[in-house]
């Protein structure tokens, strides 16, 4: 079965994450950290980001795949 999540570049995320209130608020080294208010989450400035860790920065926004999808 494959996975629902996909592999996607660190700016594609971003652009979905903005599209939900999600602001650029500092970066340290390659990690980036946006927050919308409530939740804060950190993406690494890599090429891609690897599905495992668009889980965990899901996790971090406290959003499903399917909701996140929607945005890209």
């Amino acid at each position: 079965m494959p996975s629902k999540y996909p592999v996607l570049k660190p700016q594609e995320i971003i652009k979905a994450l903005s599209k939900v209130n999600y602001i650029f608020v500092k970066q340290k080294g390659s990690h980036m950290k946006y927050s919308d208010g409530t939740h804060v989450v950190i993406i690494p400035n890599h090429n891609e980001i690897a599905k495992g860790t668009l889980r965990g920065i899901l996790q971090q926004a406290d959003m499903d795949i399917d909701e996140f999808l929607k945005l890209l």
